[in-house]
Parts: structure tokens; sequence; C-alpha cells
């Protein structure tokens, strides 16, 4: 079983397990991430596989060390994060989520001022719960923040490239899913997931994402180029965006250029493409 995706913290199974494993089993709990931002940790304290947003809803399997063993909702990845950083589901701080940040990254103010001092920074992809409209403010749970920085939960957008190219110049960052931090399988995760499709976290999984496309046909936009451990969007029949270490940063590049540089850079060569 893979240990991303597997509901076990080494000491207890989330239920769905049964039959599978030889560990106490729990039902787990509902709660959801009441952070700007948070390390999803392969053991307490330890490296960053991946990262949560306000409002990501998840279930909590374990205790220990003062994090939270969990697995999340928005793609099944499982990891530890700081205990602080999560609450009840529909009763946290952050409340039931009914909106997402769709802009690149916003802030949240204490009143519908501009001059205000903003009170946190959220990313693209953050959920918050939206109670009132004020005008150009949209006030939450937590603040206000401008209207036209959120949509409603279901209003996806249409292109997952544009919600990538939006994100032209964030550094790089291993296991980032967030504004702030990228890395390639977050940038094509969250741009993904903010066109509403569905999309796991890592880069081996999402090869798994759509269908093939053969060598001899030309790429379209929206395409996915993976190479070993690495995975870029197609722009254009030439062209791609990707994080990536090379640049440190989410850059626009030929496609051929970038291929003959992974290639002697000893990345190998592209493993597959798929269309969505």
């Amino acid at each position: 079983m893979d240990r991303r995706l597997t509901p076990f913290s080494g000491r207890v199974a989330l239920n769905v397990l049964q039959g599978r494993i030889d560990a106490p089993l729990t039902a787990g709990e509902a709660a959801q991430v009441v952070v700007p931002l948070a390390d999803l940790l392969a053991k307490p304290g330890g490296p960053r596989d991946r990262q949560v947003l306000l409002g990501d809803a998840v279930t909590v399997i374990d205790r220990d060390q003062g994090h939270c063993f969990v697995q999340a909702a928005k793609d099944g990845y499982c990891g530890w994060v700081n205990e602080a950083a999560v609450g009840e589901a529909a009763a946290g701080e952050a409340g039931p989520p009914s909106h997402w940040v769709s802009a690149p990254a916003t802030h949240v103010y204490p009143e519908p001022r501009v001059q205000a001092r903003e009170t946190m920074a959220l990313s693209l992809g953050a959920r918050l719960c939206v109670t009132a409209s004020r005008g150009a403010w949209a006030e939450t749970t937590l603040g206000f923040v401008p209207s036209g920085h959120v949509r409603r939960l279901g209003d996806w957008v249409f292109d997952p490239v544009a919600v990538a190219e939006s994100l032209l110049g964030t550094p790089y960052l291993w296991g980032g899913n967030s504004r702030a931090g990228l890395d390639c399988s977050g940038l094509a995760q969250i741009s993904l997931h903010a066109a509403g499709l569905a999309c796991p976290g890592d880069s081996d999984m999402q090869q798994a994402l759509g269908t093939a496309v053969d060598e001899g046909q030309p790429l379209r936009r929206g395409d996915l180029l993976f190479w070993k451990g690495h995975v870029a969007l197609v722009t254009a029949p030439d062209r791609l965006i990707h994080a990536n270490g090379h640049s440190m940063s989410v850059a626009e590049e030929a496609i051929a250029g970038t291929v003959d540089r992974i290639a002697r850079q000893g990345g190998g060569p592209v493993i597959a493409r798929r269309r969505l």
C-alpha cells in the first residue's frame, strides 16, 4: 500500500482498512484546516510531503507529539500536520467553506477598507465561509476579502493552463501547494483543482490522468508531459509551463529546449504524454 494514500499512522488505521491491516481502527474525526497553509509531513516534525490550505477538509486519524495524522479529502493524501492547524469541520475558526480563492493570492482585512492592515495572506485554492456581500468586498468569518478574488464553490474556471500562467514567477518549493511556493506536481494540482478537475498530489500519481497522447500526435494546450519525477502543462504545441528547479520558479519555456536540458542534466526523456 502506498504510504501517501494509506490512512494508517503506523499506530491507528481508518476503518476503511478493516481486514487489510492488523491495527486498531477508528472512524476518524471530520475536521478542516484552520490556518492559511500547513505542511503535510511524513512524520511528526519530519520532512514535508505536500501542503494543505485553509478550509481543506481532512479526516483526523491519530494524534501524537503535537501533530495530527490526517487524510485530505481533496486527493486522499495522508500525513502529519501541526495540531493547531486543524479544527472541527463546519465549526472551526474558518467556518464551513462556501467560496474558494480564485486569484493567485489575496489578503484578509479586519474591515472593508484597502487602507486597513491585513490579518493574513491566502493562496489560490483556499476555502472561505462568505457570510455577506458588501459591494467590492466579501465578508467572511475571518474578515473581509476583495469580492473579485473569490468564487462560489462549484464556480470553477474553464482553462487550468490560464491558472498556471497566472502563477508565473512563483518560487519553486519542494512539496509546495500555494502561491508562496510550488513544485511541479503542486502547480499541476492547484491548476486542475481550480478548473474543478480531480488531481492527485504527486506527479507519479498524476501520470494516470486522462488518456495517452501518441508520440506522433501534435500536443494541445492543457496536455500534460511527464518525466520521471516531473510534470509540465502544455501551453501551446511547442511551449510548456512548469515549476522547476532550474529557474527555481514557475516558468514558461520551449518544449524542445526543456526536453534537451532535462536529458542533459540526467532527468531522462519524456515518459508520458496525457490529455485530460
